[in-house]
């Protein structure tokens, strides 16, 4: 059996190996080695959020819009010249949003991909390189007044098991005596964890897939068809069972297969700390700026901000502003030795789930993408899922919330 994988992210790289561990030949493509900066898995912000099981699009949401694209100060950024593209996928998005019954059949679906994430990725780095970077603890959501810690996604949350230990404003400092004033209260998640260094982190995964032998071409694919990638340079592979797992970049690749695939980036930035005099002592969800701050080995990162501006214009210079100002809210005395900067692209679908599973009209094609926020926390769960599709095994998850066709 010869097996085909379009993508090097967290999730290409998670099916690879585990195709690989099994015995199965597999080639490995992208255009950026695993690990690479040019991967979104290089840039997030680290977590295992296996709680986010919200959708991004909840009720009541479509009223906040406004000031949410309006404010300088909100997490939220479009640039305007990508509207006419993006306005069928934005209502759609908040269509999926509409009803708390809706909402609740997402966060399930959601759910039994994220519940075990420390565990996939523990079975996953298992005897590689890549176990050093895993890191678990508390996963804590800082507000500035108690009752922030409150509203329709916390009880979502809840209603699903994923309850927060409070922290109160003394117990927070005596935990982090550096926060600023402005931060009163925690929500602490338990049983969360963090990658240290994510791209080292998908490097060494990707370095264990070559050691047992598996194959990687550094090539752009332009085309995937049933049996055969088509690559950009006019060359052509043959593949019993192809995998899609090329992030947003994916539904161009799959166009030919005829199903409607509403696939939209929404960047994401970070801004690294190198030298950083604080470290937090776990990772932090600023809840009102929508960020996270993440301890990791190169130093402190703070990560998140959605934009939508399509996949080939350069960063902005707002989101990078915007998570500083942010920062020195959390952390005032903060000073550090250097600063990095990164944008990157997460594929979001309308529902917040994503399309996993063989393509109905091109069967010997499965479908990996479609992660958004998640695509760290749950990337070896659907890898795991996409090696017992194409070994004939039965996945131990429910597939119909990510039917390829679901669009169609």
């Amino acid at each position: 059996m010869r097996i085909i994988v379009v993508g090097g992210g967290i999730t290409g790289v998670s099916a690879a190996l585990g195709l690989q561990r099994a015995g199965v030949g597999v080639t490995l493509i992208d255009r950026a080695r695993p690990g690479d900066p040019a991967q979104a898995s290089f840039g997030n912000g680290g977590i295992l959020a296996r709680s986010a099981v919200a959708p991004n699009s909840m009720p009541g949401l479509w009223r906040r819009i406004p000031a949410l694209l309006l404010s300088p100060e909100a997490p939220l950024f479009l640039r305007w010249r990508h509207l006419p593209r993006f306005l069928p996928w934005g209502l759609s998005f908040l269509r999926a949003g509409m009803t708390t019954a809706r909402a609740r059949r997402i966060a399930e679906a959601l759910s039994a991909l994220t519940s075990d994430s420390v565990a996939d990725h523990r079975a996953l780095a298992a005897g590689t390189a890549a176990e050093r970077f895993i890191a678990e603890g508390d996963y804590v959501h800082i507000y500035r007044r108690p009752e922030d810690h409150a509203g329709a996604e916390v009880a979502l949350k809840a209603a699903l098991g994923f309850s927060a230990t409070p922290l109160d404003e003394a117990t927070l400092r005596a935990r982090d005596p550096a926060l600023g004033p402005d931060y009163r209260f925690g929500a602490a998640y338990a049983g969360h964890g963090w990658i240290t260094d994510p791209g080292a982190y998908v490097a060494a995964l990707f370095e264990a897939f070559r050691a047992l032998g598996g194959t990687f071409l550094d090539a752009s694919v332009a085309r995937v068809e049933e049996g055969r990638v088509l690559l950009s340079d006019g060359r052509e592979l043959a593949g019993d069972r192809i995998v899609v797992a090329a992030g947003a970049w994916s539904a161009g690749l799959v166009r030919a297969l005829g199903h409607r695939v509403p696939l939209e980036t929404e960047r994401g930035y970070h801004v690294m700390l190198h030298g950083a005099n604080h470290m937090p002592p776990g990772p932090y969800m600023v809840s009102d700026a929508q960020f996270v701050i993440t301890p990791m080995a190169g130093g402190l990162r703070a990560a998140g901000i959605v934009e939508f501006g399509g996949l080939d214009a350069p960063p902005s210079k707002a989101p990078f502003a915007l998570i500083r100002r942010r920062l020195k809210q959390v952390y005032p005395g903060l000073r550090w030795e250097r600063a990095t900067e990164w944008m990157g692209h997460r594929p979001s679908l309308p529902d917040s789930l994503p399309m996993v599973g063989p393509a109905p009209r091109a069967p010997g094609v499965v479908f990996a993408f479609g992660s958004q926020h998640l695509g760290l926390t749950i990337g070896p769960r659907l890898g795991r899922i996409v090696t017992d599709l194409v070994l004939g095994r039965k996945p131990n998850v429910a597939l119909r919330p990510f039917a390829v066709d679901r669009f169609d």
